[in-house]
């Protein structure tokens, strides 16, 4: 079984389906979510697998895939963390934001 064929059986890309990003086949489990668990958050690909039902080959999968796609989901998952952070500078506090920030004092 070559390596394109197991990552095949494993990740999926379907347009409209978690904005066309790679993702665990079968699951809205993107796999910038797998390899922000394992790298960042320090998460065994056990741990993944068991905690989120998945085998460990798709949780593996996942990884290989980000490694032969890393400077795309990297520069995808920046984007996509600066548009948030644009649109939280732009929008106004939300009532629950600013009667948090009256019973602070703030």
């Amino acid at each position: 079984m070559s390596k394109q064929s197991v990552i095949t059986e494993h990740i999926e890309i379907t347009p409209g389906v978690l904005g066309g990003k790679p993702r665990i086949a079968g699951h809205r489990i993107a796999v910038a979510q797998i390899a922000e668990m394992y790298l960042k958050m320090g998460e065994s690909i056990e741990d993944i697998a068991r905690d989120y039902n998945l085998s460990l080959a798709s949780v593996h999968a996942a990884m290989v895939y980000y490694y032969d796609h890393r400077e795309e989901i990297d520069c995808r998952t920046a984007m996509g963390d600066a548009f948030v952070e644009e649109l939280k500078r732009n929008s106004p506090p939300s009532p629950l934001q600013e009667k948090l920030r009256a019973i602070r004092g703030e």
